[in-house]
């Protein structure tokens, strides 16, 4: 399973990257505002920064919701970097654009993904990645994990080559579920592949034998 940071922030990109585990980076328009950058010019040079730093994809998202606009701001993004998947919305007109996307050769993710059905269209259209948001159904009482069982499943009957890139995760239980679901990509906050680290009995393990070397 491949391990992204959802993060837009260049210090925790390089701080994953430099653990040795990090695989790509996915972002969105919150992200770049929370990291204080603005402006058209300045957001493509991120990604450009960010493209620098990791080895693998890069999901950079459009702001438009109509097919004219979604493939204008795509194609933009896809020429910055090679490395440049271009981030899609689960609606209609982002369908379409991912299947002219497809056939022009630019890899997309298609987001915001909450059905099976959300995630037949999105392989149907030739997306790269799709992205359920399995935190963001569980808040609602729904069983994101469950999604991601369903659409590796789905995937798998049909041989559909989109990779299952589960998003919103929220801890590291939703990692290590979606691993055991057969998800792809997971992209995760910084915060919580650090916490994936940790366990009392590593931390209690590691006292004793540095108490027992000191004697």
């Amino acid at each position: 399973m491949k391990f992204f940071i959802d993060t837009a922030n260049l210090s925790q990109i390089k701080e994953a990257h430099d653990l040795g585990v990090l695989d790509g980076v996915t972002t969105n328009p919150s992200l770049m505002a929370k990291e204080g950058i603005k402006g058209q010019e300045n957001i493509m040079k991120h990604y450009v920064d960010i493209c620098n730093i990791v080895k693998g994809d890069v999901s950079a998202e459009v702001i438009s919701v109509d097919f004219d606009g979604i493939v204008r701001e795509g194609e933009a993004l896809a020429k910055l970097h090679p490395q440049i998947v271009v981030k899609v919305p689960m609606i209609k007109e982002g369908v379409k654009a991912i299947r002219y996307f497809t056939e022009k050769g630019i890899r997309t993710n298609c987001t915001l993904v909450f059905s099976a059905g959300q995630a037949i269209l999105a392989a149907k259209a030739g997306a790269a990645y799709v992205s359920p948001f399995i935190g963001r159904l569980d808040d609602i009482n729904e069983d994101g994990i469950a999604l991601i069982h369903q659409i590796v499943k789905i995937y798998h009957n049909y041989n559909f080559r989109t990779q299952v890139l589960a998003a919103s995760i929220r801890h590291t239980l939703h990692i290590t579920k979606c691993a055991e679901a057969g998800a792809d990509v997971v992209t995760c906050p910084h915060q919580v592949i650090l916490d994936l680290l940790k366990h009392p009995l590593t931390d209690s393990g590691l006292a004793k034998f540095l108490a027992d070397a000191k004697k």
